[in-house]
């Protein structure tokens, strides 16, 4: 979510900054220096972000189940179990070592939001409803699903309503 929100923030993001967000998820340096993380990556994985942004923004279940389909078909790749550094045992769904950062993302993150989706039987995901924001989030905490990426926005948005019908009633 954060590297999707990133580059939605920024566009033109750069390939230091994508692999310095990339390295605060757990990436290996050396696996981002420029040799294994070049630019040609760097614009590959912005583009793959913009793709997944479309999935997030999707409130509608079967239209979100369908793209993360067609995306997971795209990506025609077979789960396998993966490790590497100091990370445990975990599931990879790309085409292994030949597969690319952008590959690599949209086919996990792919996997992820399905499930997901399965789990909480919705898309609990989505924009933020609060003006002026429109960061994605992920709401899978217990409750009512979310409109908010944050209890600031929340908040925020909770006063301005009341002081505008403060204002509208006196």
């Amino acid at each position: 979510m954060d590297l999707v929100n990133a580059v939605r923030a920024d566009p033109d993001l750069s390939r230091e900054a994508l692999a310095e967000l990339l390295a605060r998820h757990g990436e290996s340096p050396d696996d981002l220096t420029e040799r294994e993380f070049s630019g040609r990556d760097a614009d590959d994985l912005r583009a793959a972000a913009a793709r997944l942004a479309a999935i997030l923004t999707e409130s509608d279940t079967d239209r979100a189940a369908h793209a993360i389909n067609a995306l997971l078909a795209e990506c025609g790749a077979r789960p396998h179990l993966s490790r590497h550094g100091e990370h445990p045992w975990h599931l990879h769904i790309d085409r292994g070592e030949e597969a690319g950062w952008a590959e690599w993302f949209l086919a996990s993150s792919a996997l992820a939001l399905a499930q997901v989706l399965t789990e909480y039987g919705r898309a609990p995901w989505g924009e933020c409803a609060a003006a002026r924001c429109g960061t994605l989030y992920l709401g899978t905490g217990p409750g009512s699903a979310r409109r908010y990426c944050s209890t600031a926005c929340a908040s925020r948005e909770r006063v301005a309503a009341h002081r505008r019908r403060k204002r509208a009633g006196g």
